[in-house]
């Protein structure tokens, strides 16, 4: 009990010192092709913030001259930072995916202060929507990163990025040198083939191999310069990336790789298997690191690749990023925290004290303060044109739907469009709005509002399932007959264009079906909220009959004839009767 008493007032001491949480505190899941159920590799990414709007960023390919330049404003802020040349031509990116199916996302581990470098020009965000415009794969995006952070400076802290194209999937790990030393030391491991990775905030890859380039890639200096700065003085073979920048605390483990840890027990089953040190294949039990995932043993990592215990599908994925610690010491719905009706959140700030004394607030994977998150999937089997999808979706990911947006989409839909509504400017038509309106009235009553959200989660997601499969092979079609067609003589400098061209009706298909499946379910969300509202009104539920109309009295159809009254949970009967029974009870 001292341990746990100690351990959380470091956290809170800690996170009340800094003025609360990182304003993205995001959490990825990487899904390799040999882990998935139709050999696509998969990123799943939560864009968490309490200042982040969630919109989907569209940019069209473009061709640039001589002398362009492409401003660069800092992601979390706004705030111009810079500009840099363009590259003669660009890609499509839709989200945080290309049109060749690359895909990049990324959570902050934050690190060691001092190598912020302020006159820095790039910013993560920045990274990763550049690198969308300039690189094909993810060997590109790792050397177009690597290049524009070291040519023009690294302006935010350590950052942890997922990168996946249609064949290989990496973590990336990277942290700036610095105000006065520009660019940034980094390492990115592949991960094997039917494996999958984690990352939520902490810096994760430990030891790495150096002298493997197929599976391992890193910095020249990223030793050296550990050495120069006194992080390090042991043997090269023993370097750990993680532990010389980013140096793991009690908020490290308990508030970050917690959450790492929670989605591969939900993906494993709660058996690890792993590659050892010694390279043999082991599997030990999830909770043989439950100890470190609460903040109380450091030595008590998990790997950084496991083996999922199935192949998984895009589901599978989407519901893990739902996840709050359910059925775990950690489960946020068992104490009287979680109100009267078991909800599974917690406000911020993620610290409070009483008595003298300092406790935390759990952070799990879903969370209220989310702005966008996503499915990226990408498909060897598919051309380019059909192969990327971006299931997508706003706000917390537990009451909100995902549905697919092509990458190879000319537009975007209304709901999720840039300048569809802000922070601080309400939209009727932004997604972003409506799907909080849902997720706001499910707090008032969790546990017995969200079963109907999440229903109406689940009917949709397998109708989408079912709906791009037939989508692909529609596509699939369209490019068989265009890519049959006779070919027409094409100077050197139109030819990409007009092989594009081409492929137009494939593009036209897929944005249609887009944008026209994104309204569908926003006009459901509109309806949803609707219906908590009428269901749920004052504390009390409304019965409905199989179609989803209520059931009336014999008299009229206006009024009600069944209602239930749930009340609240047998834990916060059992407080509130220690509390206050003297007062309320009966006699």
């Amino acid at each position: 009990m001292r341990r746990l008493v100690k351990a959380i007032l470091l956290l809170s001491a800690a996170l009340l010192a800094a003025g609360g949480i990182k304003s993205h505190a995001c959490t990825n899941v990487i899904v390799t092709k040999g882990a998935s159920v139709d050999g696509s590799n998969m990123i799943s990414y939560a864009a968490d913030s309490h200042l982040l709007y969630g919109e989907l960023y569209f940019a069209p390919a473009g061709v640039w001259n001589p002398g362009d330049l492409r401003r660069i404003e800092d992601w979390d802020s706004g705030k111009y930072l810079g500009n840099i040349p363009q590259v003669g031509r660009t890609y499509q990116r839709v989200g945080n995916m290309n049109e060749y199916q690359l895909i990049i996302a990324e959570t902050t581990f934050g690190g060691r202060s001092e190598l912020e470098d302020p006159k820095g020009i790039m910013d993560y965000g920045s990274l990763i929507y550049v690198a969308l415009e300039r690189a094909k794969t993810a060997r590109e995006a790792i050397d177009v990163i690597v290049d524009l952070a070291n040519t023009y400076g690294y302006y935010s802290s350590g950052e942890s990025f997922s990168i996946a194209d249609k064949n290989e999937a990496w973590i990336m790990e990277l942290i700036g040198k610095g105000p006065d030393n520009k660019g940034i030391v980094w390492v990115a491991r592949r991960i094997p083939d039917g494996y999958i990775c984690s990352h939520a905030n902490q810096a994760r890859i430990s030891t790495f191999p150096q002298n493997d380039p197929e599976n391992c890639l890193y910095a020249p200096d990223v030793i050296s310069f550990a050495r120069e700065k006194g992080y390090f003085n042991g043997e090269d073979k023993d370097f750990s990336f993680c532990d010389a920048y980013a140096p793991l605390d009690f908020s490290g483990m308990r508030a970050c790789e917690a959450r790492a840890w929670s989605a591969f027990n939900i993906l494993c089953d709660g058996k690890f298997t792993f590659v050892d040190e010694n390279g043999n294949e082991v599997t030990k039990d999830a909770y043989d690191y439950i100890d470190y995932a609460m903040g109380y043993d450091a030595s008590k990592r998990f790997p950084l690749f496991v083996k999922p215990s199935r192949k998984l599908t895009v589901k599978d994925v989407a519901d893990v990023m739902r996840d709050h610690y359910e059925g775990t010491p950690m489960d946020m719905t068992t104490d009287i925290g979680a109100g009267g009706n078991a909800l599974p959140y917690r406000w911020r700030p993620m610290g409070f004290e009483h008595e003298g004394k300092k406790y935390i607030n759990e952070r799990a994977i879903a969370t209220q303060q989310t702005g966008f998150w996503f499915v990226g999937q990408v498909r060897s089997q598919y051309p380019d044109e059909i192969g990327g999808i971006n299931w997508f979706g706003c706000d917390d990911a537990a009451t909100s739907y995902l549905t697919p947006i092509y990458a190879c989409s000319y537009d975007v839909p209304e709901c999720f469009r840039v300048g569809n509504g802000d922070m601080i400017t309400y939209s009727p038509t932004s997604a972003f709005w409506m799907t909080n309106r849902v997720a706001n009235a499910c707090y008032k009553a969790y546990n017995i509002m969200f079963p109907t959200v999440d229903a109406a989660i689940d009917a949709w997601e397998a109708e989408m399932m079912e709906a791009t499969a037939k989508a692909d092979q529609e596509a699939l079609a369209i490019y068989n007959d265009a890519a049959g067609r006779p070919r027409k003589n094409l100077g050197r400098n139109d030819k990409a264009r007009k092989v594009a061209d081409r492929f137009a009706p494939v593009r036209r298909y897929l944005t249609e079906f887009s944008l026209s499946n994104a309204q569908k379910i926003f006009d459901k969300w509109v309806e949803l909220e609707q219906l908590l509202l009428v269901k749920f009104i004052d504390g009390n539920v409304k019965t409905q009959n199989a179609d989803g109309s209520f059931v009336t009295n014999e008299h009229t159809d206006r009024i009600p004839a069944k209602l239930s009254q749930p009340g609240y949970t047998d834990k916060w009967k059992e407080c509130t009767a220690k509390d206050h029974g003297s007062t309320i009870l009966e006699r």
